[in-house]
């Protein structure tokens, strides 16, 4: 059974995902990949963030980049992603999305901020007729590499890591 999710997604929304289930995502999400997520990181350390406009509460970060090609995920794994993923989920993130294994401490890290990561597979074209209203939120002069806020209709994952466990056994 597919879950419905619509977000933002609350605390109660991630205490109801297990490993394995399959959630279908609705609504406004954030897509970074490795050039953008250490400066977003930055600035929820500095405490700029709010004040460019960033709310990650409930939020989505799709590990993307967003280019006229359309969207598909990165690997999740990279240092710079990885690296995101306790400061992200601490401002709020719900869900992390992108593909491949993460490790064990950045698994214990997302239920530590009762955060899941889910993967969704290399789709790009089905992706991109379940994508609209994409702008840049932050760091424009990285491209296809900025920070993007985009509107999603139905977009399928995989829940591979949540509350301390994992589909790829760390």
């Amino acid at each position: 059974m597919t879950k419905e999710l619509h977000v933002p997604i609350s605390d109660g929304d991630v205490a109801g995902l297990q490993v394995g289930d399959v959630v279908r995502l609705t609504g406004t999400i954030y897509c970074g990949r490795d050039a953008v997520l250490p400066k977003v990181c930055g600035m929820l350390a500095d405490g700029s963030a709010s004040a460019a406009g960033l709310d990650f509460r409930g939020g989505v970060m799709f590990h993307t980049a967003v280019s006229p090609a359309g969207i598909g995920p990165t690997s999740s794994n990279k240092v710079e992603i990885e690296g995101s993923f306790g400061p992200l989920s601490a401002a709020g993130l719900k869900m992390h999305l992108g593909k491949g294994a993460i490790s064990a401490g950045t698994v214990a890290e997302l239920a530590r901020h009762n955060a899941v990561y889910a993967v969704i597979p290399p789709v790009t074209a089905l992706l991109g007729s379940k994508t609209s209203g994409v702008e840049v939120a932050a760091f424009p002069e990285l491209g296809m590499e900025a920070l993007h806020r985009v509107h999603v209709d139905g977009y399928e994952a995989i829940i591979a890591a949540a509350h301390g466990k994992s589909i790829y056994g760390k």
